[in-house]
This record gives C-alpha cells, structure tokens and sequence, in this order.
C-alpha cells in the first residue's frame, strides 16, 4: 500500500503539517459501545464491532450496513482483517477468536485459547498468523486455516493490545502493568522487554517499516522506541484527559489520539497539535484512518460511529 497524505505543509520553512478534521458523517452503528474499527485495503467498507455481540459491515461512502455479523455470545472487543481481505478475525469476551469468511460473513473456525476474555486480535502483514491477547497475560498464535501454533505467558497481567512486525517476525503485546513483550516467531522466544507506561498500555504500533514501535501509554503520553537498538527515543505528553486509542495516518505523518469528550490530531515531526474536535460523548473508545488518509472513524460509548475528511 503506498503511502499517502490529504495534510500539505505549511509556513515558509514548510515544518509544521497543517491538517484539519471536518466531520461528514455521524450514525449509530451498535446497541452499545462501539469497541473497534478497520477499513478495508481500498476504503470501500468498514467494519465495526460492539459490545452487543456484534460486527458490522458498512458501505463507504455511503454510510450504510451491508452486513451483521452473529456468532459470540458477548462483546466483541477487537478485528483484524487478512491481507487479501479474505479472512476477517473477531476476538470476544466469550473467550474465543472467531475466523468468518470476508465480506461474505460466513463463519469458518471458532478459536479458544483458554477460557478467558480475548481483548486483542491481529494478523500478520504476510498473512500468516493469527495472534491473540487475553487476560490472565496469555498470548496465542495461529494459522490462517485456525490450527494453533503457539501459546504461552507473555505477561503478568490482562493483555489488552498486540502487534505485529511488517514482517511478522515479532509479535509485540502489552496491557495492565505496561510491560512490552517483543516475541520471536514462530519460535515464541522472548526478545526483549520493554518498560512503558507503568499503569497500562492501550495500543502498539510499529511505524517507519518495522523500525521503531509506539505506545499509547494510559497516564496519556507516547512513547517511541528504536527496535535495532531497543531503547527508547522519546516520550511525548499529551494534554491532560483520559486517553483511550491512538491511530497513525498510512504516511505516519500524523497521529490520532482520543481523549476525554474528544479526538485529538497530532504531526509527528515535530510533535505539534494541528487539530482537534470535541464529540457528544466522553468516552472514544476505537480510531480508524482510511487507507488514503482521507477518512478518520471514530467509535464511541454512546454507540456511535463519527468520521471525519481530513484535509
């Protein structure tokens, strides 16, 4: 996927990132909170879920459910989507990762761990694994046929959050506690262990193809390492408020974060405020940027769907 920006640079020195969020769109899209997000590869859909039990398909730009996805039993918490859009993965506290044909919706493995409450799901960039986190610190790897190839203790508390490598050598996970695992694989190794935000880690992403790892942390700050070196580079505070998701642009110029009542956008270099909206709900639970950076979704506790044009 080639990398794309909507926000052009401004001032004569062109340093700062001038981008702004205009909102185009607010709908509900669940009984209860909306948990998770993702478009798919050519923005066309968006996939949502709740903790209603259900995930649903909607059309792009149009706003409208394709499709309700039934199977778990209680929220759903997490979605990853294959490469190829084939496979589309939910994770549940009803303690299982389900597997459902993509866009079709049929279901095609139901995946269990242990019996514990699954709060993060992810698939390799190369389409090769399926990884869970769970509470309990329990990480669980398998392939994209749902046969399982690895599981094991990666923390000492909940897992809330997981990612993988560009490609999919390293697992990262993290969660209650803020302990960073960066794990081999398929080997299930420990690499190393990163110390990040003393509370909680809410969200994990590799950034510049691999090269360094971001983590929301939940007393509010971002925090950057170089994964050749694995130290740190820096940290990042944000303003005060409660923050709950964090989602970089496809060019990784900039970086959304939620915070209390609101989602705030953010340049990356240098790290500077460019904008930020207030919503009609204090909790924004998930962000999602569309492949071209044109779109930022966000979910909510107020059951609501809100996305803006970036531009």
């Amino acid at each position: 996927m080639s990398k794309f920006s909507t926000c052009p640079r401004s001032g004569m020195d062109e340093v700062i990132w001038r981008c702004k969020m205009r909102e185009v769109m607010t709908f509900e899209a669940h009984s209860n909170y909306v948990l998770a997000l993702l478009f798919t590869n050519e923005g066309d859909r968006l996939v949502s879920a709740g903790m209603d039990n259900l995930v649903r398909i909607w059309s792009v730009p149009a706003w409208e459910v394709a499709r309700s996805l039934e199977g778990h039993t209680k929220s759903v918490n997490a979605l990853a989507l294959s490469p190829d859009e084939r496979v589309l993965a939910t994770a549940s506290s009803d303690t299982t990762v389900k597997l459902w044909s993509f866009p079709e919706g049929e279901l095609l493995e139901t995946l269990q761990d242990r019996k514990k409450v699954v709060a993060a799901v992810a698939i390799s960039p190369d389409g090769r694994w399926v990884g869970a986190g769970a509470y309990g610190g329990r990480a669980a790897l398998w392939d994209l046929a749902g046969q399982e190839v690895l599981s094991f203790r990666a923390g000492k508390k909940n897992l809330t959050t997981l990612a993988f490598s560009p490609g999919g050598e390293i697992l990262a996970t993290s969660g209650l506690g803020g302990e960073i695992g960066l794990w081999s694989l398929p080997s299930g190794e420990r690499l190393e262990l990163l110390a990040g935000d003393p509370v909680a880690v809410l969200s994990l992403a590799f950034i510049d193809e691999g090269q360094r790892l971001a983590a929301l942390g939940y007393e509010g700050a971002v925090k950057f390492w170089d994964l050749e070196s694995r130290q740190a580079l820096r940290t990042v505070d944000l303003e005060e408020g409660e923050v709950r998701a964090l989602a970089f642009t496809p060019d990784e110029t900039h970086v959304a974060v939620s915070v209390t009542g609101g989602v705030q956008l953010w340049s990356v270099e240098p790290w500077a405020k460019v904008d930020e909206v207030e919503v009609g709900t204090k909790a924004v639970t998930t962000l999602a940027f569309s492949p071209d950076g044109r779109w930022l979704a966000a979910g909510a506790a107020d059951r609501k769907v809100r996305v803006w044009e970036l531009g």
